[in-house]
């Protein structure tokens, strides 16, 4: 989606969605420092997707934390890169997840349409810690999932989340509508959950 207006992305929702946990020195693996490494700042990584086997195992796995460094140049290039492959003109997303370029780590992009000129911002470590019971319906897509695009009806309209900044803050905020969508998306790729996952779900209790 190149150009976001509010009746669309209201109703449309196109979403970045991605090793080992045996971290030698520093937040990353060695396999995720090459990975991280071998190219520019400003260039996109390959976004991995779930018709390729391997890819879609890693997309499955839970992410780890991650202890915020603005000294981590590899940390700080990283996020770097994980902006620029939202941006890329390949992608477009509204947001994206570390895991959805390899790297099992939870740091997130996500775009603030609840914000003035919609900025992205980057988020470590972020969890949900309160949903609302009231939930809202929206057509997700997803970066890692090519081709496709489906309507959930189980996203909360509003929640509550807490994270890491860059500098070490921890903080907490409220967001709701179409930005909490997000949140609840990307959040997801980070506990190995895909929105086909919440389909699945719906189409169960449908049947029932």
């Amino acid at each position: 989606m190149k150009k976001y207006f509010p009746l669309i992305f209201l109703t449309f929702l196109i979403i970045g969605c991605s090793g080992t946990r045996n971290v030698s020195k520093g937040n990353f693996t060695k396999f995720e420092k090459k990975l991280i490494s071998n190219d520019n700042d400003n260039k996109p990584m390959r976004v991995y997707k779930i018709t390729n086997k391997s890819d879609s195992l890693l997309l499955r796995t839970k992410s780890s934390y991650i202890k915020p460094n603005l000294a981590d140049t590899l940390q700080q290039k990283f996020i770097k890169r994980l902006y620029a492959t939202v941006r890329d003109s390949m992608s477009l997303g509204v947001g994206i997840a570390a895991p959805q370029v390899g790297i099992l780590k939870n740091i997130i992009w996500v775009q603030r349409f609840d914000k003035e000129n919609f900025p992205f911002e980057v988020y470590l470590n972020p969890k949900i810690i309160e949903y609302s019971n009231k939930k809202q319906s929206v057509r997700e897509g997803c970066l890692s999932i090519p081709d496709r695009t489906d309507t959930l009806n189980s996203r909360s309209h509003k929640i509550t989340i807490e994270y890491n900044t860059q500098k070490g803050e921890h903080k907490t905020e409220t967001v709701d509508s179409f930005t909490a969508v997000i949140f609840q998306h990307e959040i997801d790729h980070l506990n190995g959950i895909l929105y086909l996952d919440h389909l699945e779900k719906e189409m169960k209790r449908a049947k029932k």
